[in-house]
């Protein structure tokens, strides 16, 4: 009889909207400075994953406090750009100079410097991603901190699913940015309206959108968004809980910027 009634239960879980509810991942990155949009964020009241900047001044702080809110932390690595400005990626960025030995000890430096980071995401790096032998030695780090990796899709050559899924790397891409250093408020939330209507058609999906000179709009943006998100019975998740979904259709529907 109890057996019957667990199963009963079971079916009518799998029937309700919670248990098919489509998830989506919000990453803000270019953590680590004093820039706007910052302290909102961190509150903690949305659950977003912040992707940090390492070696910048509040970089070990912000890290702490997002931790400490019940955010999910991940370092935003720089790496050098095809095009753009030395300037645009700080301190100890990877570029295609380095010595293998280096890049793993940048790498290795960036974890340490960034407490309870669970993964990584690149910074720019449209030249490094597509490059076989850097891309390698960057994962081989990563792997051995047992940190996941998310491919910001500054690419469409990039070597970063065919190296982690041999490495064994937990990884997934991002589907769209949500914003810009022009983004209005409403722009942003129109972007987070698309990328619902992916979550809807492939079960989740992946947004990334930054703190920096549009920041209070971006954080506005979210927030708004977020509540049309629970209104819609879907979810806002760690990106971290998106890892055991497939991640095929990804590779479809990316839109990549190449000026990264």
């Amino acid at each position: 009889m109890k057996k019957t009634i667990s199963l009963a239960l079971l079916f009518l879980f799998l029937l309700s909207p919670q248990a098919h509810a489509t998830k989506m991942a919000i990453i803000i990155d270019d953590f680590g400075g004093d820039v706007k949009g910052v302290e909102p964020f961190l509150a903690g009241e949305i659950p977003i994953t912040v992707a940090i900047m390492p070696f910048h001044e509040h970089a070990k702080e912000q890290a702490i406090q997002a931790h400490e809110a019940g955010l999910e932390v991940i370092i935003h690595m720089p790496m050098e750009p095809k095009q753009g400005k030395a300037s645009w990626l700080g301190p100890n960025a990877i570029t295609s100079d380095l010595t293998e030995q280096e890049i793993k000890k940048r790498v290795q430096q960036a974890i340490e410097n960034v407490p309870y980071a669970v993964g990584m995401n690149n910074h720019m790096g449209s030249k490094i991603v597509e490059d076989q032998k850097i891309m390698k030695s960057i994962l081989e780090v990563v792997h051995e901190n047992k940190l996941y990796f998310l491919d910001s899709g500054t690419s469409n050559e990039s070597v970063i699913p065919e190296l982690a899924e041999k490495m064994n790397i937990p990884f997934i891409k991002r589907d769209i940015f949500i914003d810009d250093s022009l983004s209005s408020q409403y722009e942003v939330e129109q972007q987070i309206d698309k990328l619902m209507k992916i979550s809807q058609r492939n079960g989740q999906a992946v947004g990334i959108g930054h703190v920096g000179v549009k920041g209070f709009e971006t954080f506005s943006a979210v927030e708004n968004g977020w509540k049309k998100i629970k209104q819609n019975e879907m979810k806002l998740v760690f990106l971290s809980e998106l890892m055991d979904y497939p991640l095929t259709h990804q590779l479809h529907h990316i839109q990549y910027d190449s000026n990264h």
